[in-house]
């Protein structure tokens, strides 16, 4: 009976001891893991606004494949709704549209503009070009020197399909 009451004993204060370390082991844990899943939220928020771009780019595009008529406002250029309806999907997605830049290039020449209307770049390809900044994006704040453009583009060619009914 005494050599139990022993180890009884013993135990109990072994288990006080150790409730200490407990504390420390997760003072030491717990920054890191705060760190890895801070990190993991802006990796899936970088992951989803990539998909976002990637997805109105593709959608901006497709326009510049159909039949476009009675599509336009009045006055308005197929290089006008393409960038607004890119804009506006992007904001529907909750990125700020004032931020977001769009572009129509000539996908042999990206410096050159390229108009969806004019007759001569019928059938011809070209590319639309997103950038958002990452500052604009990032759920922590990013340093000027830090930041950079998250872009997406995508290369389509200029044909008009007849919208099927």
């Amino acid at each position: 009976m005494q050599t139990s009451t022993k180890n009884s004993l013993s135990n109990q204060r072994n288990a006080e001891q150790r409730r200490g370390a407990v504390a420390v082991e997760f003072a030491c844990v717990a920054p890191l893991l705060l760190a890895v899943i801070v990190g993991l939220m802006q990796l899936s928020r970088v992951y989803s606004v990539q998909n976002c771009l990637e997805g109105a780019a593709r959608q901006g595009a497709r326009l510049a494949g159909l039949d476009r008529s009675g599509m336009l406002l009045q006055n308005q250029t197929t290089n006008q709704k393409l960038v607004s309806d890119v804009k506006n999907y992007l904001a529907s997605n909750n990125l700020d549209s004032n931020s977001i830049t769009v572009t129509v290039v000539s996908a042999e020449n990206p410096s050159q503009n390229f108009d969806l209307d004019d007759p001569d770049n019928a059938l011809k390809l070209f590319q639309v070009k997103i950038s958002i900044p990452y500052s604009k994006v990032s759920y922590s704040p990013v340093q000027p020197q830090n930041d950079y453009n998250l872009t997406s583009s995508l290369t389509f060619r200029n044909g008009r399909a007849p919208i099927a009914q």
